[in-house]
């Protein structure tokens, strides 16, 4: 009788060591990240700081505030995939007006990072984030402050349809609120862009749909520290680009500030710098390099381009926006 005894609980403790290996993944990938935030407080005219500038003035010339990954605030495997603490409609009200918008080819056009989907809720089988939703929170946005605008970046990252099919997908949720969208191929001034979203497209459309080729190659990191930022030429644009997301806290900031000085703005050239990185690690955690440097970003003073950050706060959106007013 004691032997079954030790027998059964020898087997029950062969159960406990999975299910408290599964836990801990469980607590590291979802439970940590639910504490990953940042202040949440707005800040008093954020929602329309676009007001006060010309209307005559190029978006690209304009000091412009933006978030990495935009609609990661829930999504899976937390731990290695969420870059942002706010919604996007919280984003928009922040300040923020540049969107990292990654979807996958489906004909719901599902939002993602990489392979996995960013979804509803914090809970591990949320249903996922569709296009559709985000947009109708832009659309919302714009109609409480047509002085606005978003920039719509949007990537193919996910999914084994073309280009071609891609863009077809997307074009059909984009007819529907048409109006609401800039038409124009070049860079749009302020007054253009006033009250719509522009489409910046990472992906090949041949032009059918309205909006600005936004394509960068694939950046990682680089051995050399002095090849921060590569001008890509489009049909209407410079397009500038610093994209180093796989460097540690100091080689990204290096990047950064070697991206801003080595990048030119004009009415047809933008400068992109992004402030994201997840370290060298293949599957690195965001949130481990986020609150530092945006902490220097909060103390840098002179700022030039689109600046695109990780856990983005109103206070940080106002530090970048507030350029545009000295």
């Amino acid at each position: 009788m004691s032997k079954q005894k030790k027998s059964f609980s020898g087997w029950n403790l062969l159960w406990l060591i999975p299910l408290a290996i599964l836990t801990a993944i469980g607590v590291m990938m979802y439970a940590v990240p639910a504490f990953e935030r940042v202040n949440g407080a707005q800040v008093e005219g954020s929602a329309s700081w676009m007001q006060a500038l010309p209307d005559e003035t190029p978006l690209s010339q304009v000091v412009l505030p933006g978030t990495h990954d935009s609609a990661t605030e829930f999504v899976q495997l937390a731990y290695f995939s969420k870059c942002q603490a706010l919604s996007i409609r919280g984003q928009l009200d922040a300040g923020f007006r540049y969107l990292d918008i990654r979807l996958d080819d489906s004909e719901e056009m599902a939002l993602m990072h990489g392979f996995t989907h960013c979804t509803v809720s914090g809970w591990p089988w949320a249903k996922p984030l569709l296009l559709e939703s985000v947009l109708s929170d832009c659309y919302a946005f714009l109609r409480e402050n047509p002085s606005e605008t978003v920039l719509f970046c949007v990537k193919h990252e996910h999914g084994d349809e073309t280009d071609a099919v891609f863009a077809e997908r997307l074009s059909k949720l984009i007819e529907a609120e048409s109006g609401l969208w800039y038409a124009g191929e070049g860079i749009p001034t302020v007054g253009e862009a006033r009250g719509k979203l522009v489409l910046l497209k990472r992906f090949e459309d041949d032009g059918k749909l309205p909006g600005l080729t936004f394509n960068w190659s694939d950046q990682g990191g680089y051995d050399d520290p002095v090849k921060n930022t590569e001008a890509n030429g489009n049909p209407a644009l410079t397009l500038w680009v610093q994209d180093r997301y796989e460097y540690e806290a100091d080689e990204k900031w290096a990047a950064f500030t070697g991206g801003m000085a080595a990048s030119e703005t004009s009415a047809d050239a933008v400068s992109l710098n992004f402030l994201s990185t997840k370290g060298h690690a293949k599957y690195g955690h965001p949130y481990k390099y986020a609150p530092g440097l945006n902490e220097k970003l909060g103390a840098a003073g002179a700022l030039n381009g689109w600046i695109i950050v990780d856990f983005g706060s109103a206070e940080l959106a106002k530090t970048i926006y507030d350029i545009n007013f000295r």
